[in-house]
């Protein structure tokens, strides 16, 4: 066989891995596992003995008792010691969405069992706030009080006021969120613990009902919560939202009725958005409802869901760039809304571009946007460019999920990483002292809250890692909830299943490391193209550890089998997370062409190309050639 290609040393490449230069770009799977587990720092309520992030301690135990009711659980949104129901709720239904396209792939990482436990949490929080089918408990605390405190969540002070909503005080968005949340939760669970599941639909769909059936905005009755999550979309997104969930986890054609029935007239089918968020939910709507249309699930409802999924395209769109109305975009391309956590926008819209890739990739379909047919592959491309920005690919060369990389913010606005945790020192700290004493030191913080995505960057990059500094470095949940979904894509290659048939999350097992399923040496099981004039043979030519993974060197050889000279090759490589040598990228996406130095390949002659990645071979096809 003759080689056209220089030979590349395996020397150099270790070299190339020790000194952590752009190997397979990120480690998404350790970035999964520090997302995850930052939903146990963000804990309330007595901590189980399982509890890994172990600086934290019981919190918020008198919850709900002077309203006689107990509310002890749920999370603390961000870096204060609320509980917001709105965000919960939302941060449920998204950690929900993401394991139910991407269950598989968490659980190659031994991460399942974990996201699921951190869904539980919430919705058995949920459960103790619904106590009656019409009385939801929306808030704990409240942030006027919490605000004027810097205390770990272990030591408040803070007035611990519960509100709810109830027929005279509605509140339809935060009911139909929370309806979605539990009803995307009982799919989760749906195998796992059926029992379980059947209580979440039954206060799902109460949860509806009394959304529906009592309208009115909850930052009207619980009035508190305007200065910090006031519900600017009203209510009709929620509605729908719920709605769609409810018939994604019940199959019940009232709720595929619903939603085509109330399309136009709660804003499914007209509203055109660039944000998708805890407020407003049209978009991910949008997205669901595309899901239902391409899976044939439409009804009578053909023509308005296929409005719905013109509004889910505009959407996509605009964050490619590609649309009549785009959103803004940094200098070093990151999604850009508003300069007080932006980091939540971006993380939502790149979910929303990753699941819908997949679902145009099952029906073998493209976006429509007004600037062309966009392929599956770019959206993926787009969604994993914004990941890369948030862990370290960024002009500042910052990672914003802490403890992630070695660049990642040191004085993060949190009250409990910020502060000594109790079990080090147990004196009290006092509700100003806090601020005095903690609040304001300029060193970084004694708890490192791993894997929380903070607010991120202004429409420049800049970043200015500074405590008080909370519009850039307080973290939410849900800006961590959809990422999950999108590391979990990213860290498992092709999802290996088509994403438009029914899901069932398959109870956690045991992690099976990919390395164990991918050949030290010999014939890779990885796809050749389907020319018989040019053919590719793939295989594992050696492999190494390198800090607890297992790394391979695949050689690919593609051969001119017929009888003319090869020219205008073009291959499409998918699945590769590694760097690669021997052939030119022709573009932002995966096709390749010929090296520079090679512009034909002769009768009966081979090429070679290597690259190296921690995970199996990528997909190798040839997409169009001439011969001559």
């Amino acid at each position: 066989m003759e080689k056209l290609v220089r030979p590349v040393s395996m020397a150099f490449l270790f070299l190339f891995f020790c000194f952590r230069l752009a190997i397979a770009g990120h480690d998404y799977g350790q970035a999964l596992s520090k997302g995850i587990l930052f939903y146990e720092a963000q804990r309330s309520g007595y901590l189980p003995s399982n509890q890994r992030v172990t600086w934290r301690s019981n919190s918020g135990l008198n919850d709900g008792k002077t309203s006689g009711v107990d509310l002890v659980g749920g999370y603390y949104d961000a870096g204060d010691n609320v509980k917001f129901g709105l965000p919960m709720a939302f941060t449920i239904t998204m950690i929900s969405w993401s394991i139910i396209e991407y269950g598989r792939q968490m659980a190659a990482h031994g991460e399942l069992g974990h996201a699921m436990e951190a869904v539980k949490w919430g919705t058995d929080y949920f459960i103790k706030a619904h106590p009656e089918p019409y009385v939801l408990y929306g808030e704990v605390g409240d942030g006027n009080s919490d605000h004027y405190c810097w205390q770990r969540p272990e030591d408040m002070t803070t007035d611990r006021t519960a509100y709810k909503i109830d027929p005279s005080r509605p509140g339809s968005d935060l009911a139909g969120e929370t309806a979605a949340a539990m009803a995307a939760a009982a799919i989760v669970f749906r195998r796992s613990n059926p029992a379980y599941s059947k209580e979440l639909v039954a206060h799902s769909r109460q949860l509806f009902e009394f959304a529906d059936k009592y309208r009115g905005k909850y930052d009207s009755s619980i009035t508190v919560a305007q200065k910090y999550y006031k519900s600017v979309s009203g209510y009709y997104d929620e509605l729908l939202w719920a709605a769609a969930w409810l018939y994604k986890a019940t199959n019940n054609g009232y709720y595929l009725s619903y939603l085509g029935n109330n399309g136009d007239s709660l804003g499914g089918t007209g509203w055109a958005m660039t944000e998708f968020g805890w407020d407003v939910k049209y978009a991910g709507v949008q997205v669901l409802v595309s899901k239902f249309l391409m899976q044939g699930k439409t009804g009578e409802y053909a023509a308005v869901f296929e409005k719905y999924q013109q509004k889910a395209e505009f959407f996509l769109c605009s964050c490619l760039g590609k649309g009549s109305r785009n959103v803004q975009m940094t200098p070093g391309g990151l999604i850009f809304r508003q300069s007080w956590n932006n980091m939540q926008f971006v993380t939502s819209a790149s979910f929303l571009l990753t699941v819908y890739s997949d679902y145009l990739s099952s029906a073998r379909k493209s976006l429509q946007c007004s600037a062309g047919n966009i392929a599956p592959s770019e959206l993926l491309a787009f969604a994993k460019s914004q990941v890369d920005y948030i862990l370290g690919d960024n002009p500042r060369a910052t990672s914003y999920m802490v403890g992630y990389g070695s660049n990642y913010p040191q004085q993060v606005h949190h009250r409990a990483s910020s502060i000594v945790s109790i079990k080090v020192n147990p004196s009290f700290v006092s509700c100003r002292g806090g601020y005095a004493t903690w609040f304001s030191r300029k060193s970084s913080d004694p708890n490192v809250l791993i894997g929380a995505a903070v607010g991120g960057p202004d429409a420049y990059d800049n970043f200015a890692d500074e405590r008080d500094n909370y519009e850039q470095t307080e973290p939410a949940t849900y800006n961590n909830a959809p990422l999950l979904g999108v590391l979990a894509r990213l860290s498992g290659g092709h999802s290996r299943y088509n994403q438009l048939l029914p899901v069932e999350v398959s109870p956690p097992k045991p992690v099976v490391k990919k390395a164990n399923a991918v050949p030290h040496h010999g014939t890779a099981n990885a796809p050749a193209s389907t020319s018989t004039e040019i053919a590719i043979k793939q295989k594992a030519t050696t492999s190494w550890n390198h800090e607890g993974k297992t790394y391979y060197r695949y050689s690919s050889i593609v051969t001119n089998n017929s009888s003319k000279t090869l020219k205008d090759m073009k291959l499409t490589i998918t699945s590769l997370y590694g760097p690669l040598w021997g052939l030119t990228l022709l573009s932002s996406g995966n096709t390749y062409g010929f090296p520079s130095w090679l512009n034909s390949l002769p009768a009966g002659k081979s090429l070679e190309f290597v690259y190296i990645q921690a995970a199996s071979p990528a997909n190798v096809a040839v997409s169009k050639y001439t011969l001559a």
